[in-house]
């Protein structure tokens, strides 16, 4: 071990975190609170404390010091010193072993144990007790790195309306993948092999949505069952990717498979939680952000601040109202995309990083600031946009430059085709892009992520096979999940040999599916689903690292997937060939060519749908009909697409005065049927979406 001096230099309030130039490294933490902080050295390993050192300077709430010799690879954490009076807020313990907030690689796991809370679990009041046992041996370290030199390749910067995301799960999907070798199944290698690009290429997908690769902690209480924290959502750090993800615990193994999948056209996009960590409530353990100023770092209540709130559900929120929390967020993205290269965000329950004191806000400090980041503001934002806190609900309000996951498109969408009376108008609107969610502030119609299942939730697949959740395996007595899931099960709950029940589910997954494709707005689809992914029912598989969460690589080469797959290839390459399905503007019945307005709607005997008939709840089916410039110009497409979500056949009637004839681009009853001219009546089976064009020279 290398010889440094007895104390540190002075060093540097910025940057913060620890950054190395070659001779040494500086080391700089934010803490407003604390009276003195140490930073403590580890052994190659991590397991040994070998050094302490006083940070010797504090400006602006910000400890620094800078240590000569040190060289990357060094394994190190804090101690902080300040009040230990938790009805001030204050969680100050210096016998908590503490993770740099700014940590960029990590060693070791957390080894769950009673050292590592703050108080003495079992004393009487016990969250206000004091806990004096050193907890180093149960936390993982921070790991000096060198500098990472920036990317500077060109932005792939796909347009929105030519974007087709693909949530997926580093573990889930590379989990059973055969051509991946044995030790690098489900890590970031196994991610980016050429057989994953291939399929993803294959069915256009233009962008992945990665569920969280910060590293993350598997709460002690699944532990304890058996279980792990399959999603992710419980994030230690902000700068580091996830060990388990990567197979030699290299995180340049995380950068090469996001720069594989950018050279075949593919982006990356990360699912990112800053709206809470995984020290949980005021009852949870001490790692980092509590033992470091758990003022500052979190919102507790401002009358009792001894408790945290929790607008998460996860025990507490993240003070995205402070500057030092904001700057952390900021430096956490920017570094994602400096040394990373990623091309976007979605942030997970996006509505509490927009809460202010008087409540959610679209110019929040920390919307402002991403915003007008001259780096940030280039790559793609996805906001989930609602979380459990007061007026948390706010689909639609983010500010522009957002686009939304929208939960009314997958519960309207799921509702109609189950056949539910009274969703003409909500389909509708749903399809033509969410104008009256979206339509406002210059915001376009991209802004409407489409799609009818996510990782919290049912599959397609499950949608149409169970009426009710199926979380057992869960080990909470199937009452976690959401209890309504606007499913069915065609008279049989799960899986079934019945012919006729598996056709018609077969059916109504791909109409489902289709309706994603035909819509306004950016689609997404889920892992598996087209490859027919089950998960046996189960729709909250977030400790399910089994089979259950898993790609089905299996079931993706049967008759079955392969079936499916082909189809939701042909819906992509149906997106791409007419531009008139996704137009980033919203249509609104404007003339774009004589007689023809760019959006329309008709009953299935021809006759535009009168007012009244939208009110009418027994009518399921309904034609919509697009009319934009073709591809290349010089001509105008009309696109037709009939919905029929009764129980029987219907004849729809098919316009005889268009000049070139019509097509039947796809049926979802006969997914293998090529295009072919069609007369004056198509028969729309039960359950079934028919897709029709025709050419128009223009005038």
């Amino acid at each position: 071990m290398p010889r440094f001096p007895e104390r540190l230099e002075a060093g540097r309030p910025y940057p913060l975190g620890a950054a190395f130039d070659g001779a040494g490294a500086n080391f700089a933490l934010f803490s407003a609170h604390a009276e003195r902080v140490v930073l403590c050295l580890f052994d190659r390993n991590g397991r040994r404390e070998m050094e302490r050192f006083d940070l010797p300077e504090c400006t602006d709430g910000v400890w620094h010091g800078y240590l000569p010799g040190i060289a990357p690879g060094r394994p190190y954490g804090y101690r902080v010193y300040g009040p230990y009076r938790p009805l001030e807020g204050h969680r100050f313990n210096p016998n908590k072993l503490l993770l740099d907030p700014y940590a960029k690689m990590l060693l070791g796991d957390v080894r769950w144990s009673d050292a590592l809370y703050g108080y003495r679990i079992g004393a009487q009041r016990a969250d206000l007790s004091f806990d004096r046992r050193d907890s180093a041996a149960a936390m993982p370290k921070a790991v000096l790195v060198a500098p990472q030199p920036a990317i500077t390749t060109p932005r792939l910067n796909h347009s929105w309306r030519d974007t087709t995301i693909y949530e997926t799960h580093v573990k889930g999907m590379t989990a059973t993948l055969p051509e991946a070798a044995p030790h690098e199944r489900g890590t970031f290698a196994a991610l980016s092999d050429p057989r994953v690009i291939d399929h993803l290429k294959r069915i256009g997908v233009t962008a992945v949505e990665l569920m969280p690769i910060h590293s993350f902690v598997d709460d002690r209480f699944l532990v304890q069952k058996g279980l792990r924290n399959y999603w992710g959502y419980s994030t230690l750090g902000f700068f580091a990717p996830e060990p388990r993800y990567l197979s030699r615990r290299d995180p340049d193994e995380a950068r090469i498979a996001i720069r594989r999948f950018q050279a075949a056209g593919i982006e990356v996009i990360l699912d990112v939680v800053y709206n809470h960590t995984a020290e949980g409530s005021e009852m949870g353990p001490t790692m980092s952000f509590r033992g470091i100023d758990n003022a500052s770092y979190y919102r507790l209540l401002p009358d009792n601040p001894r408790y945290h709130i929790n607008d998460t559900g996860t025990g507490n929120t993240f003070n995205l109202s402070h500057p030092r929390v904001i700057q952390l967020v900021m430096d956490s993205l920017r570094h994602w995309v400096t040394d990373y290269g990623v091309d976007g965000f979605r942030f997970d329950l996006c509505s509490n990083l927009g809460r202010e004191p008087s409540g959610f806000d679209p110019g929040a400090g920390f919307f402002d600031a991403l915003r007008q980041d001259p780096l940030l503001a280039q790559v793609k934002l996805i906001a989930e946009p609602w979380d459990i806190g007061p007026g948390g609900y706010q689909l639609g309000n983010h500010p522009p430059g957002f686009a939304e996951w929208n939960d009314r498109y997958r519960d309207g969408v799921r509702r109609f085709w189950r056949g539910d009376e009274g969703l003409r108008p909500e389909l509708a609107a749903r399809i033509a892009g969410s104008a009256d969610l979206f339509d406002h502030g210059r915001r376009m119609a991209w802004a409407s992520v489409n799609f009818i299942a996510a990782h919290d939730g049912f599959t397609l697949r499950d949608i149409v096979s169970y009426a009710e959740r199926h979380n057992e395996a869960n080990g909470e007595d199937n009452n976690d999940g959401h209890s309504e899931n606007n499913s069915s099960n065609s008279g049989v709950e799960g899986e079934t040999d019945n012919p006729d029940i598996r056709t018609h589910r077969a059916r109504l997954a791909r109409s489902i599916l289709a309706t994603v494709f035909v819509s306004h707005g950016t689609p997404m689809i889920l892992m598996g689903d087209e490859a027919w992914r089950s998960q046996g029912g189960n729709n909250n598989a977030y400790c399910q690292d089994t089979p259950i969460g898993w790609m089905d690589w299996e079931a993706a080469v049967s008759e079955e997937g392969e079936r499916m797959i082909a189809f939701t290839a042909r819906l992509a390459e149906l997106r791409r060939s007419y531009p008139i399905l996704r137009s980033d503007l919203f249509l609104h019945g404007t003339e774009v060519a004589p007689g023809l307005p760019d959006i329309s709607w008709f009953e299935a005997d021809g006759g535009q749908i009168p007012p009244e008939n939208w009110q009418d709840p027994q009518r399921r089916a309904f034609t919509l009909q697009l009319v934009g410039t073709a591809a290349g110009g010089g001509a105008f497409d009309i696109v037709r697409v009939l919905l029929n979500a009764h129980d029987g056949m219907i004849p729809f009637a098919v316009p005889a005065e268009t000049p070139g004839g019509w097509q039947v681009l796809l049926d979802t009853d006969k997914p293998d049927t090529a295009p072919a001219a069609v007369g004056d009546v198509v028969d729309v089976a039960p359950g079934a979406l028919v897709i029709l064009a025709a050419r128009t020279e223009v005038a």
